[in-house]
């Protein structure tokens, strides 16, 4: 497990991280989102040791212990930034990143071409840098973190400029590396992304974090208590049960709010009267709902 706590980060006055702690778990997909300038890459290159934090101020930590060089060098870390060399072939460029991790080059290069392939850029090995698209320089970029198979993986922005087909070529690889037991903290803009893959979310704003947990668990505790309820026949008498705001209805479908958890059981009661019950139960909120919520 990857625990911050307690860190802060201070540029002269500028208050870049203030008192963040959250956990990376084994095997769990963690979401860090926040808009830009949150303290997000801060917080990402104090992890890996690129930036301290201030003197005194928080601890990383890995298993219960304290965050070493050597353990960071079981670290997969992509930055936002790129950081291939343009001229060099794509496999030649992997290989050399698993060469300089310690593998042997068949070893390093085993890896490179299984990753490359996996990553859909089996055709375009033998292709300098140069000559592939953004999006196609972001899986290399994601390979080079990857290939020397770490223990943990750091993920600044793995998904800025990919396709959908090279989405799920990315969620595919990365989901495997959390199913063997690996942390895997990604930080991203796409907030449908982060809710499809993560498990826990942290959420961060002007350098403080507002939430973090599981992502279920974040949903209902900052998802507004909204019910959705859907008949095979009209649902027009909600309108008139003591305690309930109908927000919305059509025909079989009503969206509405209630006073209690009695005025909601009383509610489900008298559909259960009134017919058939399709579906009952609160309504779904989207991760830029909650982000929004927590973040105002």
């Amino acid at each position: 497990m990857l625990e911050l706590q307690h860190v802060s980060k201070h540029y002269g006055e500028r208050v870049a991280l203030d008192d963040v702690s959250f956990t990376v778990g084994d095997g769990r997909m963690t979401g860090f989102v926040g808009g830009n300038g949150a303290g997000k890459t801060t917080a990402m290159r104090i992890i890996l040791g690129v930036l301290n934090a201030d003197p005194g101020a928080g601890s990383v930590s890995i298993d219960g212990a304290p965050l070493t060089a050597v353990d960071r060098r079981r670290f997969g870390y992509m930055p936002e930034e790129r950081g291939l060399y343009p001229k060099m072939k794509v496999l030649e460029q992997i290989v050399y990143f698993g060469r300089l991790h310690g593998w042997t080059p068949a070893a390093a290069r085993r890896n490179a071409s299984e990753l490359l392939e996996r990553l859909g850029l089996g055709e375009r090995m033998d292709d300098p840098v140069e000559r592939l698209s953004l999006g196609n320089q972001q899986r290399a970029q994601i390979a080079a973190a990857l290939v020397h198979r770490p223990d943990v993986l750091v993920l600044d922005e793995p998904f800025s400029g990919l396709d959908p087909m090279a989405v799920e070529n990315v969620q595919s690889v990365l989901s495997d590396y959390a199913t063997g037991g690996a942390p895997v903290l990604f930080s991203s803009h796409q907030l449908d992304i982060v809710e499809r893959l993560c498990d826990d979310l942290v959420i961060i704003a002007d350098g403080r974090i507002r939430a973090s947990g599981d992502r279920e668990k974040l949903r209902d505790e900052h998802a507004p208590a909204v019910w959705e309820l859907l008949l095979s026949k009209d649902a027009g008498w909600l309108r008139d049960e003591p305690g309930i705001r109908v927000l919305s209805s059509d025909g079989g479908y009503a969206l509405f709010e209630a006073d209690s958890d009695d005025a909601r059981q009383q509610v489900l009661r008298r559909a259960l009267d009134h017919g058939d019950v399709v579906s009952f139960g609160r309504q779904h909120v989207s991760l830029a709902q909650i982000f929004k919520e927590v973040v105002r």
